[in-house]
């Protein structure tokens, strides 16, 4: 699979989360499997560019390539802006945010909401198609199927955002009035594919090797984008990709495995953030991490009290060594797309 000149490994992608989707952790689900992995989405105001949050999101250092980086915002001149500021620091991929819907970005008519003005929704992706066009970089764009029942327009803008020439579209399954909740359809998705020529995406409750075999026959997209499910279980990308390949279920991975990369994850983390915010941000991961687990519970609500980054990781190094010693590999557990918690910044 293409996007512009880029080759990706396969058709397995991370879909962009905020606060999740950070370059520690889309390098270890590229590590895990996934041929591709879009940033935490970077606002297109300028004034916000030099804060620490932004900062951290346009950092992509020792990170595998291509590099998407996802750009917010309601002007077009502001994320045409916003696209070039991001191509200077490694962007080799711009991807548009219209799929986000949290109501902190839809009041302020970004996202999801941009889907309720057609005319500016198309005006912006042409904007930003148009400043990257001088750069060689490619633009897609990740939207819902409208903003709610009633105005399901993804159809029509798919056709109206390959016009003006972007390059891949994700659409997830649900409007921006579902929020996450429901179930995902996926005939919105095989309309959008049908509609266009370009790669279409298909997001929403993926959560496991065989649902993504059906999202794919069902819809007839080229790619399918992993977000919630991979929280905690980032393996989920080889499990999905072995099956596809070869239609058989690999074994839940081995104990000593997870402690390997969780406790790597850990250090990737805090190199990034620091070790006092780096152990709060921490915290949500391990959460996933543990969720299913014997005794997970009752080690989260003790690491939420740790505050000391050697404490942390070693706390998980110890949670994980007795489990060890009681099983050889993780429990096979059903799998289902993880709601999410209130106030937590989740995938566009």
């Amino acid at each position: 699979m293409h996007i512009g000149p880029h080759v990706l490994a396969n058709n397995l992608f991370v879909a962009p989360m905020a606060g999740v989707t950070d370059r520690p952790f889309r390098r270890l689900c590229r590590q895990l499997g996934a041929g591709y992995a879009v940033s935490e989405m970077v606002t297109s105001r300028r004034e916000l560019w030099n804060s620490l949050k932004t900062s951290r999101r346009a950092d992509h250092a020792g990170e595998p390539g291509p590099i998407a980086v996802q750009i917010a915002g309601t002007q077009a001149a502001e994320m045409a802006e916003a696209a070039v500021y991001n191509i200077e620091r490694g962007a080799q991929i711009i991807d548009i945010n219209m799929g986000c819907p949290a109501k902190k970005v839809c009041n302020k008519w970004a996202g999801s909401a941009l889907m309720q003005d057609e005319a500016l929704a198309v005006g912006i992706a042409r904007a930003v198609v148009q400043a990257c066009e001088p750069h060689g970089v490619p633009v897609t764009l990740k939207m819902r199927t409208g903003w709610c029942q009633a105005q399901r327009n993804a159809v029509t803008l798919a056709r109206a955002f390959e016009q003006v020439g972007v390059q891949m579209l994700t659409v997830h399954g649900r409007t921006r009035e579902q929020g996450y909740k429901g179930e995902a359809e996926y005939e919105t998705v095989a309309a959008v594919k049908a509609a266009v020529r370009i790669p279409v995406v298909a997001n929403g409750d993926i959560d496991s090797p065989a649902k993504a075999r059906d999202v794919l026959a069902m819809t007839g997209a080229d790619a399918v984008m992993i977000g919630r499910a991979a929280q905690g279980r980032p393996w989920i990308f080889r499990e999905v990709a072995h099956f596809l390949a070869t239609g058989a279920v690999l074994a839940p991975p081995l104990v000593a495995e997870v402690r390997r990369l969780l406790l790597e994850h850990l250090q990737d983390h805090y190199a990034l953030y620091g070790e006092f915010t780096g152990v709060r941000s921490a915290r949500k991961h391990i959460a996933w991490y543990v969720a299913a687990l014997p005794g997970g519970e009752a080690f989260r609500r003790r690491m939420n009290l740790i505050e000391d980054g050697t404490a942390q990781w070693q706390a998980v190094a110890a949670f994980f060594d007795e489990l060890g010693g009681a099983m050889d590999r993780l429990p096979d557990t059903p799998t289902t797309a993880r709601t999410p918690a209130r106030g937590e910044e989740v995938a566009p």
